[in-house]
């Protein structure tokens, strides 16, 4: 309601008279006067009229003024309709009582006098004015109140579904978002960062006294000093931390966190997420022993095919190549069957299959395969590959394979975590034993005994070759870990100030768990003068065998099948021995201690050995 608005004023009279003069009265205020002439008439001006002030007549037939004012205060529309009495007889204090009783607030007696009722009527309408203009300010202001509401809650709501989202997302990605209150000490976290750190939220009460054990000592000390130093550049920092749950497990993190400072630049509040890294730090230490195995493997089985071209003898090109093709495609199908296990290991059966596969006619039973199913170790598959080879075409030149009607028999058992496998050779033309061992005896007798610590027999009997060999396949096969280090051209790699090992006479240790290469060692160490004690297969074996030998240097394999060298290394450089260390890994794979000594990476080549071993004298 505007301040100039009339305003509706009922005058219930009689009296048509008095009516009138009512009128008269009050025409001068400007308001909307309503005439009724009995009580039943108001009531009805009532019910159609919004009436702000009412002038009622005491006396009057049917219903006087206290009935009708009792019959109006009734109804809770007109509940707070300011209502005068006018009187033409006098009032006692009961009769005045009771009218205020029935919903009166003013009286105006007989005779009226104009400015007074004017001056109450007036009064009354500029109440009714202000009380509807506050009700109205009232009601735009719950509105806009409502309306506040509503845009707070909907904010808040939005608030609360991105909070849920960025929850989703931070979860998603194996993050945890947190505060820490530096001059309380007092922490927030969200779900995400306790179950980063393996906390029950119910079960512990965030400070940073009962944060810190759960955090590397010397990563918290490094977050404390950046803290305490306040930020070099910008208010943010990011830093890796490894997080110690309560059960012990450590998993690795990243922390990026802004700081809020003071006005003096002190850091108040770090805020900040927790991302935790743990999956990916272990595939890429996965990954970095991936190559680094598969780079081993690769200079393991170059150095072992660098030993078969140099050591398989032929009187011709002719002869030499065919001879060389078919150890290194015995090794190719090794190889082949421990990829598709990814180098956990080999079937027997399809070892046997593989390898034999040539040498087999239309006549199946010329070449009969009987034995339980084995899976074999990666070492121990390469070298019954290779022996099955050798013995394969021994017996297609000289054994029961050249004749027609000769047969082989191929047979083993695994029993107690030994495999005992026997070839037998019937039908074929008479044989005996040889004169001198050749290239395959060699390799099947080393390959056996010194790389696989087992044993073999050759029984040279007319009617045809048997042979049978026993080695263990039960141990479990162990990894080097190793960092890479740059090779320098020729397969040497320096380091320290050791520019090469002095020796003065020729007894040389040589430590070399492959066979192959081992024995092409050996040649290449004679080739330059020395006599050779070994090659050794195994750490044991070669301590047992120097004993009271008088050695002026040694080479040595680093890892043998998983035992590395060390103690062997500490026994020699104790006596003063110097040392040369060969390994398919980087040369980071030495230990420190031996950070002089000179290290060749495979396959290993005569003159790599001879410029780490200057001064020699050769074995008369």
């Amino acid at each position: 309601m505007q301040q100039d608005e009339k305003v509706n004023v009922l005058l219930v009279d009689d009296s048509p008279a008095k009516l009138l003069a009512y009128e008269v009265v009050l025409r001068e205020l400007g308001e909307n006067l309503i005439k009724a002439s009995s009580a039943r008439e108001a009531l009805q001006t009532l019910l159609k009229t919004d009436v702000a002030i009412l002038l009622i007549d005491v006396c009057m037939p049917e219903l006087d003024g206290f009935q009708l004012a009792a019959m109006i205060r009734e109804h809770p529309r007109f509940q707070q309709t300011a209502i005068i009495f006018i009187s033409a007889i006098h009032l006692t204090d009961v009769d005045r009582l009771r009218g205020y009783e029935m919903g009166a607030v003013d009286y105006v007696p007989v005779p009226v006098i104009p400015e007074v009722l004017r001056a109450k009527v007036k009064v009354f309408a500029e109440l009714f004015r202000k009380t509807r203009q506050l009700e109205h300010l009232n009601a735009d202001l719950e509105r806009r109140v409502a309306e506040r509401t509503a845009e707070l809650e909907a904010s808040n709501a939005r608030l609360r579904e991105s909070e849920r989202r960025r929850s989703l997302a931070l979860a998603a990605g194996q993050m945890g978002s947190w505060d820490w209150d530096v001059a309380t000490g007092e922490c927030q976290w969200d779900a995400g960062q306790h179950r980063i750190f393996g906390v029950d939220p119910n079960e512990r009460e965030l400070s940073l006294e009962n944060v810190r054990p759960l955090i590397h000592p010397e990563d918290f000390e490094r977050i404390a000093n950046i803290v305490r130093k306040g930020p070099a550049e910008g208010n943010t920092f990011q830093t890796e931390v490894r997080i110690i749950r309560p059960d012990g497990q450590t998993r690795w993190c990243i922390c990026a966190a802004a700081m809020t400072l003071d006005r003096q630049g002190r850091v108040t509040r770090v805020s900040g997420v927790t991302i935790d890294i743990t999956e990916l730090k272990e595939a890429e230490a996965r990954r970095t022993l991936l190559v680094r195995e598969v780079d081993h493997r690769a200079r393991n089985a170059l150095a072992i095919v660098q030993s078969i071209v140099r050591m398989t003898k032929s009187k011709s090109i002719e002869s030499y190549v065919p001879t060389v093709e078919g150890r290194i495609a015995a090794l190719s199908t090794a190889h082949a069957l421990l990829a598709e296990s990814r180098w956990e290991g080999a079937s027997l059966h399809r070892l046997v299959d593989e390898e034999l596969a040539p040498y087999r006619s239309s006549e199946s039973d010329r070449i009969t395969v009987a034995g339980p199913a084995a899976f074999l170790k990666p070492e121990t598959a390469q070298t019954i590959a290779l022996v099955l080879h050798e013995l394969a075409t021994n017996a297609v030149k000289y054994g029961a394979l050249s004749d027609p009607v000769g047969k082989v028999n191929l047979s083993w058992q695994c029993e107690r975590n030994k495999l005992s496998l026997q070839w037998v050779e019937t039908g074929g033309p008479a044989v005996s034993p040889p004169t001198t061992k050749g290239y395959g005896t060699k390799v099947i007798t080393a390959s056996i005994k010194q790389q696989l610590g087992g044993t073999v027999n050759f029984d040279w009997q007319p009617g045809g070759l048997t042979f049978a060999m026993s080695v263990s396949v039960g141990n479990a096969l162990s990894v080097l870990k190793t960092q890479s280090r740059k090779r320098r051209p020729g397969g040497e790699t320096r380091r320290g100030n050791g520019s090469g090992v002095a020796v003065k006479s020729g007894r040389i240790l040589l430590v070399e768990d492959e066979a192959l290469v081992g024995m092409m060692m050996t040649d290449f160490l004679r080739d330059i003068g020395f006599h050779v004690v070994g090659p050794f297969g195994r750490v044991s074996e070669a301590i047992d065998a120097i004993g009271q030998e008088q050695l002026q240097a040694a080479v040595l394999d680093i890892n043998l099948r998983g035992e590395l060298i060390y103690d062997l290394a500490d026994e020699l450089t104790g006596r003063g021995v110097p040392i040369v260390f060969v390994t398919g890994y980087g040369a980071d794979a030495v230990d420190q201690r031996f950070a002089d000594f000179p290290v060749l990476q495979k396959p290993v080549d005569s003159a790599a050995l001879r410029r780490v071993l200057p001064q020699y004298q050769r074995v008369k």
